[in-house]
């Protein structure tokens, strides 16, 4: 393969989700280092701004917005892609990158269950929506979409729901979507630093000193991997594990 023929990110309109989370800035980060257009959202004002300091003092030269939003509520939604439309124009790039944990299906009640489906699963599919809409008007885009198979392996039944529901709209979505020029992409990690947080901290060093979880940054690299492929190219899929698996 020509180096050539590898995809650039210059000018490249992005909209990452959560982006004050670790995976959100380690992607919007990247993204800014390597010319693209970024806007990221978060929940928490100081959170967003810190984000937004973060990565503006690392690439003076490089371009992001920011906004308050909740990923789960339908007017913001709305006036996120509102924001994108004015700020960005037309989307080039989605990173879907939202998830909330979850107790045992037996200490909670519906109402959480609902908010927990909407964050997800819901705004997965929600934000994909808004942005096939705009990249199917221009012929090209790419969605990709962020997953966890720690979570299903070994978190609640509610949870694993959500993460198993987003593998399968991703691929599904992929299918769908691919004759209108539209790349969907879905990666599935092993967990990440700030996931063993609940740990005892013995076993959080324990398992940073033996390399068990991996960083944002890795999600980051394979996001850019998936994204720099040639136009023929279309990464469906990845997985990433740690070097030595949690026991």
């Amino acid at each position: 393969m020509m180096y050539s023929d590898l995809t650039t990110l210059a000018g490249k309109a992005v909209l990452v989700t959560e982006g004050t989370t670790e995976i959100g800035r380690a992607t919007a980060a990247l993204l800014v280092e390597n010319k693209a257009t970024v806007m990221i959202f978060g929940r928490q004002l100081p959170e967003l701004d810190d984000a937004l300091n973060q990565i503006s003092m690392k690439f003076p030269d490089g371009t992001i917005y920011g906004i308050l939003a909740d990923a789960a509520e339908d007017a913001d939604i709305k006036s996120v892609f509102e924001e994108v439309d004015r700020i960005l124009g037309p989307i080039d790039i989605l990173v879907n990158n939202a998830g909330l944990p979850y107790n045992t299906i037996i200490e909670e009640d519906y109402d959480e269950w609902q908010y927990l489906l909407n964050t997800n699963l819901f705004v997965y599919m929600a934000y994909a929506h808004e942005a096939v809409k705009r990249m199917a008007a221009k012929g090209s885009g790419h969605i990709v979409n962020i997953g966890a198979m720690t979570e299903k392996e070994r978190s609640s039944a509610v949870l694993v729901a959500t993460k198993s529901g987003i593998e399968g709209f991703s691929l599904a979505l992929g299918k769908e979507i691919n004759t209108k020029g539209i790349k969907v992409t879905f990666i599935e990690s092993d967990a990440v630093g700030s996931d063993i947080e609940e740990l005892p901290i013995i076993e959080q060093m324990e398992n940073v000193e033996k390399i068990a979880v991996l960083k944002a940054e890795d999600i980051a690299a394979s996001i850019y991997y998936a994204l720099m492929q040639p136009k023929r190219c279309d990464v469906v899929e990845i997985k990433l594990r740690a070097s030595f698996q949690l026991i």
